[in-house]
């Protein structure tokens, strides 16, 4: 048996190109797109209007929503479980008008969805003209 008393041993190499060039290409990958995806967010100036007092409407039907999604129509509280419940309601407050006007009057607070039925409602009555009252500028 012989045993090397002197042998070379050969230390393992890392080799750091490979590596290097696999983490430039990542880090150009990750400049390029992130100069593209820049946060958009908008700006939103909500409106306001100064004009005269509008005219009294014989063929209005005033709906009135508070921020907590409470209805009235032409200042009765209605409840209602469906959007076809409420759509008999507006057909009721509209009476022998054919096509009336829909003047919806919301909450700031109100709720999105609360103004959408109002909206589908109105739709499925068979009403097409709708408006929104807003809050006059102050001066």
């Amino acid at each position: 048996m012989r045993f090397r008393t002197h042998s070379f041993r050969e230390e393992p190499e890392i080799n750091f190109i490979p590596l290097i060039d696999v983490l430039l290409v990542i880090l150009i990958f990750l400049i390029i797109t992130t100069t593209y995806t820049k946060q958009n967010e908008l700006q939103i100036n909500l409106p306001t209007a100064e004009s005269s007092k509008p005219v009294e409407r014989v063929d209005q039907i005033d709906i009135a929503v508070d921020s907590t999604g409470k209805y009235v129509v032409n200042k009765t509280a209605v409840t209602f479980s469906t959007r076809e419940a409420f759509a008999a309601e507006l057909k009721r407050a509209a009476g022998d008008t054919k096509d009336p006007v829909i003047t919806i009057s919301a909450d700031a607070q109100a709720s999105h969805q609360s103004v959408i039925r109002v909206m589908e409602a109105a739709q499925f009555a068979g009403y097409g003209k709708i408006a929104f009252t807003i809050q006059a500028a102050r001066k």
